[in-house]
């Protein structure tokens, strides 16, 4: 693996911006963090999602990679991606088209829905198998297994391994707009994409899809 940076620098500097973000956020008036939702006004609403979402390794068509995994992920990082789809932040059609029509309280509640019950941090969870030196950049945000350290930052932890990877590639093509994740992700090698995707993918407790589409085969 080729790295290209300091590690120690650049572990400091995500810290730094993983508290300072939410906050400058929050400042600006943006609605980025979300209020608690309606999960059963969420549930009506969701139906179409589980069109793709409720599938277990249903595959988006092209390009062709896994549709991610979201019941045990946080709403208020869910309501913040729903957002980005709406406004452009995240280049994807379908989901551009879904989000466009909804209003921000529709997103919370959806969000509410869809994550179910939350994979919570564990003190000090320890990852499953060896961690790849880029990881170490991820800690701050995602924790050592790939569990959320903070609502707003995606829980990575069981995720699709060809979802995370596809994820890294929009980071780094611009297709998705973040600062940070800009900014590390312009570091890595496609060795190290493969190597987080690999880890993340196989850490638990996973991320999940089966749990929620029962209801709807029930009702």
């Amino acid at each position: 693996m080729s790295f290209r940076f300091t590690v120690p620098a650049l572990i400091a500097a995500v810290v730094v911006a993983c508290i300072a973000v939410p906050a400058l956020t929050q400042e600006s008036g943006s609605e980025a963090v979300a209020g608690a939702g309606d999960a059963i006004r969420g549930r009506d609403l969701s139906y179409t999602c589980y069109g793709c979402h409720g599938i277990a390794n249903y595959k988006n068509v092209y390009p062709t990679y896994s549709v991610p995994k979201l019941e045990g992920q946080h709403p208020e990082y869910l309501f913040a991606a729903l957002q980005g789809y709406r406004d452009g932040e995240r280049g994807h059609a379908t989901m551009h088209a879904q989000a466009s029509s909804m209003s921000d309280q529709d997103m919370r509640d959806i969000a509410a829905f869809l994550a179910g019950k939350v994979i919570e941090p564990r003190t000090g969870g320890a990852g499953v198998g060896t961690a790849p030196g880029a990881a170490a950049t991820c800690v701050a945000c995602h924790g050592t297994d790939g569990i959320s350290v903070m609502e707003i930052y995606p829980t990575l932890a069981g995720q699709h391994e060809d979802y995370l990877a596809r994820a890294l590639h929009e980071y780094k093509s611009g297709a998705r707009k973040n600062a940070i994740m800009a900014g590390f992700v312009a570091q890595l090698s496609e060795q190290d994409i493969a190597e987080l995707a690999d880890y993340y993918a196989r850490q638990r407790p996973s991320l999940s899809t089966a749990k929620h589409a029962n209801w709807f085969k029930a009702h």
